[in-house]
Parts: structure tokens; sequence; C-alpha cells
């Protein structure tokens, strides 16, 4: 149709959407024109600021590579990943276990066997005993699942991050015996800063926002007829745990890393809750390592 003034646009727009033929996506596509178009007009967003987030999108993909995806960083930073969770995952007052995939997970991490280190010799920093339990809604275990686990170092790098670390150091994947149990051993993780470099840096910025995450171990809970989990279990005394700069932080995943001497050395305990549903492993969003020299991180300051 010919644009008369600027109220038929969004009617146009929705008008050529009915023609998708699949319904959920024409759905998905409705609400988002819906919703930007009323953004553009309550922001009065003038053709300059368009530019510029045209710019910002642009940069994100541009920023993306096998080691670091731009753009799930951003969606956490904006706090939609840990939304798109929390809408899929609720489970009342109870909370759920579930959490953000994160931008850092790899598939084709080594398989390994109950009591294994996924810490590689030489690794440094304080040893971390890890337990897991995975049980279903009833409380019964779940055994026979596959869990991935992988975390930053006690420098606050995943291993894509550093070429300094062997490949798929401090990454694993493990089977949940009889009692629906793993455990491995590792270093403690540190919290680190995301990178700041691109667009999410810009964002960040302009926000007046730190770049910190508190120290945690993801998990990722895979077995036919159980809803695949995401997960990240956080350690309960890090300075930034209540001002997480990607909103992943929930009440029921921080957890203490229990400190024990001589060492000294750190134990973790918990215990996983999945829900029946689509047992599906997700697109990584990352495949390989970073090349050159380690990044100098960063530290944003947020403003009071």
């Amino acid at each position: 149709m010919i644009i008369e003034k600027q109220e038929d646009l969004t009617a146009a727009v929705l008008a050529e959407l009915e023609r998708a033929p699949d319904a959920r996506w024409r759905e998905i596509m409705r609400v988002a024109v819906t919703h930007l178009h009323a953004f553009v007009r309550k922001a009065r967003l003038t053709e300059a600021e368009f530019q510029q987030v045209c710019a910002v999108v642009a940069q994100l993909g541009q920023r993306t590579t096998a080691s670091h995806n731009e753009v799930v960083l951003a969606a956490g930073s904006l706090g939609i990943s840990a939304l798109v969770c929390l809408l899929n995952n609720a489970r009342g007052d109870e909370g759920t276990t579930a959490n953000l995939l994160g931008p850092f997970w790899r598939a084709d991490a080594p398989r390994r066997a109950n009591g294994d280190s996924i810490a590689a010799p030489g690794t440094a920093g304080d040893r971390l005993v890890v337990n897991a339990r995975v049980q279903d809604r009833d409380g019964a275990p779940v055994a026979g699942a596959e869990v991935h686990v992988w975390q930053s170092s006690a420098e606050g790098f995943y291993e894509n991050q550093d070429p300094g670390q062997p490949d798929m150091n401090l990454r694993g994947i493990f089977t949940t015996d009889e009692d629906g149990r793993i455990a491995f051993r590792s270093v403690k993780p540190a919290g680190y800063p995301i990178p700041v470099g691109g667009p999410v840096g810009t964002l960040l910025r302009m926000q007046g926002r730190h770049n910190l995450r508190p120290a945690h171990v993801h998990f990722m809970i895979h077995k036919p007829g159980y809803r695949t989990q995401f997960s990240q279990v956080y350690a309960g005394d890090d300075p930034n745990i209540d001002t997480d700069v990607q909103f992943g932080v929930t009440r029921r995943l921080v957890a203490d890393f229990v400190r024990h001497e001589p060492g000294p050395w750190y134990s973790l305990d918990y215990t996983f809750t999945i829900e029946p549903g689509e047992a599906r492993l997700p697109r990584a969003p990352i495949g390989g390592k970073a090349e050159g020299e380690r990044p100098v991180p960063e530290v944003l300051s947020r403003r009071p």
C-alpha cells in the first residue's frame, strides 16, 4: 500500500506479515514489529539516533568470531537472556535451577569419568571439589544424564579467550550414576569482567555500569525425556553477587564454595531439579579458541 501518513505504517507492515505460513513465526514477528514501532514513536527516535542503533547492531555481528559471541553478550547485558530463561523455566515460589547458557559453551568437550579433574596439569588456582546431584521434580535421582561443565580459570578467563590455556581446559562432560550424582575436581573460578572492546562496552559505558560477573561454574544437563537445562552456580561471597552485569543471579543458584584447610581448598555441593520436556542441545555460541596474546581485561566502574 502507499503510505499516506506515519500512523498507517504499522498496520501496513502487520498486514504483510500475515503472508507468513508458520503461525508461531507470524506471531513473533507481529509482536516484534508492534513493539519496535511503539519504541520508535515513544522515544521519538531521530534519524541520527536510528543510524547509531543500526551501527551497534552491525557491530554486534562484526565482533562475533569463532571464540567470541558479542550478540549473546549483549542479550545478557540487557537482561534479555535472563528473562527468556525465567519465562521458560518458572517453578513458582520454589524457583528453578535453570539459568543462562552464556556465550562460552563449546560443544564436544572431553568426556570424563566421575572423580576426574577438568583442570589440565599446571592450571593455577586453589583446588575445588564439586559434587552435584540431578533429580526430577519428585526428588528421585536421574541416572544416565549427560552433564556438561565449564568455567573460568582462577584468573578469570575461559580457555577459548586465553591462548595460554590448553584446548578445552576447565571443561568436561560427565554422566550421572545410579544415584543421580557426578563429582569432579577443578580450581576455584574467579569472577571476571566481560569483554568491553565492542558495542557491549560502549552501551555499558553509556549506562554507567560495571562489566563484572560473580564467580560461577556452568552446568548443562541433558537426558531424553527431560528439558535440557542450562545452569550456573554462583559463589555467595563474591562482591558482585548483587550486581551481575548479565542479570543471571537468582536466589536458588547462590551457593557456598566452602573453604577447607590446609591448602586452602574448596568444595561445592549442589542439587539440580530437571523437568519433563524436550531434550535438545543448543547451538554452540562459539566454536574455537582465540589466537595470539591473551587479552588484557578492562574493568568499568559503576556510577553511583
